[in-house]
């Protein structure tokens, strides 16, 4: 990467490589970590990526009518363009000519002269038409899915799971900015002295209104600040903070974290427990880069006496413990992770149905291998950060019809989120707290 690379062409470079299959955010961080870009052109860079790629479908509705039926774009080509229709559409502060310039001038350096004509053509041709008015869409589903950037299969696995009202609520919300949250490191600390800790150097903070340990905050970023690299706090979404809540640690339990990586989970178990009585989390990972990411985390936190992180799978247990073995078990399970369109946008549009099918095998191999490791009377919680039936309410449904020795227990949570609902498992959409989208369900074993 040159060091003269501008935001609007590192946007362009970065959403080429994520649409060849690579992370958003792993992209950003690089780039801006590489890069000689001032705060105002970071926040531009990082807005462009996000903003481009959530509002992706709507924008290649847009560019469809400036291009001939089934002309093939070079995929830089197509970003530079969707680069300036997001700007154009959705940034009131930037003139076109700006817009223009730059992309013309991109055009012109990295293709030929027939690409700056190309590009060229087609801005100037937006400029003076406008574009396609999505109300026309007749289709009622293809009209959410161009309206909200979200493929159609998911608009309607949503409509049969929640009803019409409750996805368009949903869809209308995935598009806006995720706020910051962190979890209190209750192992070294207490939310009233973070909170001042936080406000003494600018940051505006909020009690979250779902997680016992949450904190929204509002200034740089979280991870910038003293308490972060103090292991005071850690960065964590409101919802994801409610798996562990309803897991109910004791000081003295044996704790298993199945699916532990990167360690958020893992660390907020580890704060409950005390090792003086023996507690303790057991912390799995598959990969061994990760489960050292864990390690780094827990010792971060200074938590690092009560975690054992190991690489295994979680579908083989038997190879390392006993049955019986643990008082409490949490399967976070790996998932499609819809409920993080927000943080991570180009989720969205990388995921099958038939994805949803096969991860609801790997979910259910998982609670049933882990499952054997849990002592009589002891409490499962399992979760995902999808909000698809598939990998969620049909799971515990399945798991239950498979192991009459495990009872549903309603989940309980600090706060009591939604207390007055009729299930007893627990759901969390995005629209609902402006949080993640996460899904908590617990068992028991039979005596």
């Amino acid at each position: 990467m040159s060091e003269n690379q501008t935001a609007r062409s590192m946007a362009v470079d970065a959403l080429t490589r994520v649409a060849g299959g690579a992370y958003s955010n792993l992209q950003l961080d690089k780039m801006i970590d590489r890069s000689t870009l001032n705060d105002a052109d970071r926040r531009l860079l990082t807005n462009l990526v996000y903003g481009t790629i959530q509002h992706q479908l709507t924008l290649e509705y847009y560019l469809d009518s400036f291009v001939k039926p089934n002309q093939k774009l070079q995929p830089w080509v197509k970003m530079t363009l969707l680069v300036a229709l997001y700007q154009m559409l959705y940034l009131d502060r930037i003139p076109n000519w700006a817009i223009f310039d730059e992309a013309i001038q991109l055009a012109k350096e990295r293709g030929h002269e027939g690409i700056r004509r190309f590009v060229t053509g087609v801005l100037h041709a937006v400029d003076r038409q406008g574009v396609p008015d999505v109300a026309q869409i007749s289709d009622p589903t293809q009209r959410l899915s161009v309206t909200y950037s979200m493929p159609v299969w998911l608009v309607k696995a949503l409509q049969a799971q929640l009803g019409e009202a409750k996805t368009e609520s949903i869809l209308k919300t995935i598009n806006q900015p995720a706020a910051q949250s962190v979890r209190v490191n209750t192992a070294v600390t207490t939310t009233d002295q973070a909170i001042r800790a936080l406000e003494a150097v600018g940051y505006q903070v909020d009690v979250s209104t779902i997680s016992g340990d949450g904190l929204r905050v509002d200034g740089q970023p979280a991870n910038h600040s003293e308490l972060f690299e103090n292991g005071q706090l850690t960065i964590q979404d409101e919802s994801a903070m409610l798996p562990v809540e309803a897991l109910q640690v004791q000081p003295g339990d044996q704790v298993l974290d199945a699916c532990a990586a990167p360690g958020g989970k893992t660390t907020q178990i580890a704060a409950a427990l005390d090792p003086a009585a023996g507690g303790q989390v057991t912390a799995l990972d598959l990969h061994a880069k990760k489960v050292k990411l864990i390690a780094q985390n827990a010792a971060r936190l200074q938590v690092a006496d009560r975690v054992n992180a190991m690489a295994l799978d979680a579908r083989k247990v038997d190879d390392e413990f006993a049955d019986q073995t643990f008082d409490k078990i949490l399967v976070d399970a790996p998932c499609s992770g819809i409920g993080l369109v927000r943080r991570k946008p180009e989720i969205r549009y990388d995921k099958t149905p038939e994805d949803s099918q096969h991860l609801q095998k790997i979910q259910l191999a998982i609670l049933d291998a882990v499952s054997r490791k849990l002592k009589p009377q002891g409490l499962m919680v399992y979760s995902t950060c999808t909000i698809l039936e598939t990998e969620n309410d049909a799971v515990v449904r399945q798991f239950l019809a498979d192991h009459p020795d495990f009872e549903a227990v309603r989940v309980t949570t600090t706060r009591n989120v939604k207390g007055d609902r009729e299930t007893a498992t627990l759901s969390i959409y995005p629209d609902d707290f402006d949080t993640d989208g996460f899904f908590v369900s617990a068992f028991r074993r039979k005596a």
